[in-house]
């Protein structure tokens, strides 16, 4: 590894002048000058490279598996990390646990020191800012030993901004620990369709104040830790029934209603300073009407995001990968409008090579000028200062030690998670459950696959929890989708039980019929939506409902203390829940939720 002296040597000093700035963004333009000069070195092959964020595959940067090292040839064209920072320069990388970069905490400290000594190695070589997608809830990339927390839904059923900042300062410090500096997180979209099927549960609710305040005080948290953060997905991905990873989403809001419920967000992260902005791959004629996805809109990168908000960070793209954003348009041209519209970083672009090209040429054939590339690349080298890149651009064994899954931050994790769980129902007061009446329990139900891929199953989890907590619980998996067979195995094993517990994952009629059958067993039922609130709404004969909004451990566990008295449920409902039978009616309000003690 490079010493620190070759470090700043090698970005021509601008590390030292840059060091002392902190993460106040009032002192980023007071740099601009060294920053500029810096620029001003770099070939326009160099500045095409810093503009992209690329995934890659491996635990090392420079010997990873052979299966990785096959699947970066095929995807990549190169064999390594260290290989595709040498051909394409890029300037940021994205981490994922499907491509084998993170296995644990050491192994990604390690990771992230080679492709920082890969890249500053390079002549001219800058720090690469790697990033990944650590949203917690359902959408996590570094599993266990790290700290897991609640997800945004859950956060918004505690409602305590303290605990959102709490959340953004612990999962920031664990990061910068293993050398993970941006953070694409937190969703800033408020979630008023309970069919969004991509957003959901990773927003914090449906009243767009209170999203706006966690928001907020996330990124304060995120951005303490010297953690870049990122708000998502501008302009607002909350209200639609399409998948952007597979489709083209249209948001059919009016412009009046976008200012009052979608861009209150956004506003309240800008004045948090948030330090990057994720687009949406969706349509928005009411902000544009030409029928393009945000992320190539002009008029609403450039118009609204940086003119009318008053925006001047970086703005990195969705995945250029998804669907919606290769739906209008080829995969040379995205880049390529996206930079257009106002665009800084381009995320994982299907072909690393056919993008980096396209841009390439574009500059060269005059439809981009240099200026243009130097724009973005003075924000993006803005922020890599601010996040001391130049200055320490490594981690350490002994930080990643001292840090990542320190028993205060675990034990301040359970503690958030313990006001989250909210109680919908509980009727003739089941809940708490009384070991010496309801000693010996039944856990069935979905067992999705864990978010972190470290943790689960559910029914495993929950079991586990409520074993420890003085109950004799067995699992029995159904799945999301329980066959007959299934239904009539539970039911069977149901009859041996004092009570049973089910937990629901966005309730299929298979499921439902499986709960019912249980409920008409005699036993008390107690179901627990591991996902989103509004399967409550489908099962009305459910003695007790309880809502974790998430299948991870650290949720299951603080539903197993509510179940078993341990703790007190004081989530409350951050989304409205409608009626089965009728939609348009509210069966259960924005705040809703019940307690032990009424």
């Amino acid at each position: 590894m490079p010493s620190r002296r070759t470090v700043l040597a090698a970005t021509a000093g601008v590390a030292a002048s840059l060091a002392v700035s902190g993460t106040a963004h009032a002192d980023d333009k007071k740099h601009d000058k060294q920053l500029r000069s810096l620029i001003s070195r770099m070939t326009l092959e160099e500045k095409v490279g810093q503009l992209f964020v690329m995934r890659v595959y491996g635990h090392s940067a420079t010997a990873p598996d052979q299966a990785d090292i096959d699947a970066n040839l095929k995807e990549i064209g190169v064999r390594t990390a260290a290989e595709m920072i040498a051909r394409y320069r890029v300037g940021g990388i994205i981490y994922f646990t499907w491509a084998h970069n993170t296995r644990d905490p050491h192994q990604i400290a390690d990771l992230s020191n080679g492709i920082q000594k890969a890249s500053l190695q390079q002549p001219r070589g800058l720090p690469v800012l790697i990033s990944t997608d650590q949203e917690h809830g359902i959408v996590c990339r570094v599993g266990e030993p790290a700290t897991l927390f609640p997800g945004a839904m859950a956060i918004g059923a505690d409602g305590s901004r303290k605990d959102a900042r709490t959340l953004g300062r612990i999962a920031g410090q664990e990061l910068r620990a293993i050398g993970i500096r941006q953070n694409y997180s937190p969703v800033a979209d408020v979630n008023v369709n309970p069919a969004n099927p991509v957003i959901g549960v990773r927003s914090f609710g449906a009243d767009p104040q209170k999203v706006a305040g966690l928001v907020a005080a996330e990124v304060a948290g995120y951005q303490g830790a010297r953690v870049a953060a990122t708000a998502k997905h501008f302009p607002g991905h909350g209200d639609t029934a399409v998948d952007s990873h597979y489709g083209f989403p249209v948001i059919t809001h009016s412009r009046e209603l976008w200012e009052k419920l979608d861009a209150v967000p956004f506003r309240a992260a800008i004045r948090a300073g948030i330090d990057s902005i994720m687009t949406a791959h969706i349509q928005f004629p009411a902000l544009d009407a030409s029928g393009d996805p945000a992320t190539l809109s002009h008029p609403i990168l450039t118009g609204i995001l940086r003119g009318e908000l008053g925006y001047d960070g970086v703005v990195v793209t969705d995945s250029l990968g998804m669907e919606g954003v290769r739906t209008k348009y080829g995969d040379d041209r995205v880049p390529v409008l996206a930079l257009k519209a106002g665009v800084d970083q381009l995320l994982n672009p299907p072909s690393l090579d056919v993008a980096w090209h396209a841009v390439l040429k574009a500059v060269r054939d005059g439809e981009l000028t240099e200026a243009r590339l130097d724009e973005s690349i003075l924000r993006i080298l803005r922020l890599k200062a601010r996040l001391r890149l130049f200055e320490e651009p490594y981690v350490s064994h002994g930080g990643v030690t001292r840090t990542v899954g320190a028993p205060a931050h675990l034990a301040a994790a359970d503690r958030i998670a313990e006001r989250t769980t909210t109680l919908l129902v509980n009727e003739q007061r089941l809940l708490p459950l009384d070991r010496r009446t309801h000693r010996k329990l039944l856990v069935v139900g979905a067992d999705p696959a864990s978010p972190s891929g470290t943790t689960g199953p559910p029914t495993g989890v929950l079991a586990a929890a409520l074993t420890e907590l003085g109950f004799t619980a067995t699992a029995l998996p159904t799945g999301t989708a329980p066959s007959a067979a299934t239904v009539a195995q539970a039911v069977a094993a149901a009859q041996d039980a004092d009570a049973v517990i089910v937990g629901t994952y966005n309730i299929t009629a298979a499921q439902k019929t499986l709960v019912e059958r249980l409920v008409a067993t005699g036993r008390p039922v107690v179901a627990v939506a591991i996902r989103n609130p509004y399967d409550v709404a489908q099962l009305p004969s459910v003695p007790a409902y309880l809502a974790s909004y998430s299948w991870t451990d650290v949720e299951l566990r603080a539903a197993a203390r509510v179940i078993a008295g341990q703790a007190a449920p004081r989530g409350r409902l951050p989304v409205p829940v409608q009626r089965a039978d009728d939609p348009a009616k509210v069966l259960y309000p924005v705040g809703y939720g019940l307690s032990y003690d009424r």
